[in-house]
């Protein structure tokens, strides 16, 4: 390989670092609040539907805004999109410090949703760009690495800092930093050009009616439902595990943190680091593997949650144990997934096609998980109630309420592992049809879309 090859190579890998460092920072900010969600509860008096109310507040702003940052992404500067978005987000994040009521932090959270919406879709159309095709899989389980280290950082940290400082604010005002300093690299980045990876290019003209091609594509309408299921799961799971290790089984704040950092952190390590390379063998050997592989995954993210709950008050390392391993499965959506989108869609509608794909999954899914599930705990919180013919909500009560409401997580998951593997019966037809029409539109340019020499990226 020659020195300017490995020099691309090498600045490939420079920006995916770039690109995991800054999701990291995504994923640790967007989790301070479900960490702090009790001390927030007792401080203003809230009960689990509004605590709900807050994660689905943040997730419809991240995917209505998601959408025309996604086409800017796709029309503009990327660095400038990353950057931004990263300025704004981690500003809002430290200002969270300052609310005064229930209202204005429920207002400054949306200020952060609108920062965060403009990443995913920039940096997933930056590696499609940095990576072909039989690499993709790993490339996304890298940069997808930093959505359980940042869980785990936050989940090990947050409680720490809150027992530190004697406050739930501390936490927000020392999150905003890194991220402000992390912005001005992100602006320096060396963009390729859109296609860089793909065989064909196709053309880099503006495309008609964009929504209306990208929900033409019958596989990628799969893909958005199950999105919609795994997120409903995932933020429902998230948001309130810490309070259901508190309430029903008597944890105190750091240690159910960090319970819940080892289920949803360290089990993503193992899932994003393996499971890319478990779907990109499978994708080599097989056009649907990487879906199968996706399915097969999330049925055990079914059952491995379910039997969580199922096991009751029995142990917390069994319930741990179980409820990381339905994590494990969960987490390989993303190396199955993601990389599937970026095979059906051509190069100029990518960023596009991630922000109306994350409007679907965050729209129906991240926004009404945790909004459900807490109506549904303060549901099942009164009937626990009226069983006993108490007159007098307790602890205990709200213990068993949101423990029943959880279970809602293994039913999403199933329906996940339904619509992925749905999904693999028409995606060969959906990836070829698309490489095809980027062929025919090449040839039609008379070869101006040619793609460059690929060995910095392949090796």
């Amino acid at each position: 390989m020659n020195n300017g090859a490995n020099r691309q190579r090498v600045q490939a890998g420079g920006i995916l670092f770039l690109l995991f460092l800054a999701n990291l920072l995504n994923f640790f900010d967007r989790t301070i609040p479900a960490i702090v969600i009790e001390p927030l509860r007792e401080e203003y008096g809230l009960s689990d539907l509004q605590l709900g109310l807050l994660s689905a507040a943040f997730t419809l702003v991240y995917a209505v805004a998601g959408i025309p940052l996604g086409r800017l992404a796709d029309t503009g500067a990327r660095r400038k999109v990353l950057g931004w978005g990263l300025v704004v987000w981690s500003a809002f994040t430290g200002l969270n410090a300052l609310a005064w009521n229930y209202a204005s932090f429920f207002l400054l959270r949306l200020g952060v949703g609108v920062g965060e919406a403009s990443y995913a879709p920039a940096a997933n159309s930056l590696i499609s760009d940095l990576y072909p095709a039989n690499q993709r899989a790993r490339a996304m389980g890298l940069y997808m690495l930093g959505l359980p280290l940042g869980l785990m950082l936050a989940f090990f940290t947050v409680g720490g800092m809150v027992k530190a400082f004697g406050s739930w604010r501390a936490p927000f005002v020392i999150a905003a930093v890194p991220g402000l300093v992390l912005s001005f690299l992100l602006f320096r980045i060396r963009e390729p050009p859109r296609g860089e990876s793909e065989e064909v290019r196709g053309t880099q003209a503006p495309v008609a009616h964009p929504i209306r091609r990208l929900l033409g594509i019958r596989t990628f309408l799969w893909l958005i439902l199950s999105g919609v299921m795994m997120n409903f799961a995932s933020y429902a799971g998230n948001a309130f595990l810490v309070p259901l290790l508190q309430r029903y089984f008597g944890l105190e704040l750091v240690s159910a943190a960090v319970v819940t950092g080892f289920i949803s952190g360290v089990t993503g390590l193992v899932g994003l680091s393996l499971g890319g390379l478990v779907a990109d063998k499978l994708h080599a050997r097989s056009e649907r593997g990487r879906l199968i592989f996706g399915a097969a995954s999330l049925l055990l993210g079914a059952v491995g949650t379910g039997l969580a709950l199922f096991s009751g008050r029995a142990s917390v390392p069994l319930f741990a144990g179980l409820f990381g391993l339905g994590w494990l499965g969960l987490y390989n959506y993303y190396t199955s997934v993601y990389p599937a989108i970026h095979d059906l869609v051509e190069p100029r509608l990518r960023a596009t096609a991630v922000a109306l794909y994350f409007a679907g999954m965050y729209l129906l899914g991240g926004a009404l998980g945790p909004a459900v599930v807490g109506g549904l705990s303060d549901a099942r919180t009164l009937a626990a109630m009226r069983a006993v013919g108490a007159t007098e909500v307790t602890e205990e009560f709200k213990a068993a309420g949101l423990h029943d409401a959880l279970y809602l997580v293994p039913l999403t998951l199933l329906l996940t592992a339904l619509f992925i593997f749905l999904a693999s019966r028409s995606f060969v037809a959906d990836a070829r049809r698309m490489s095809k029409a980027l062929a025919v539109e090449d040839a039609g340019a008379g070869g101006a879309g040619e793609p460059p020499t690929r060995t910095a990226i392949t090796g």
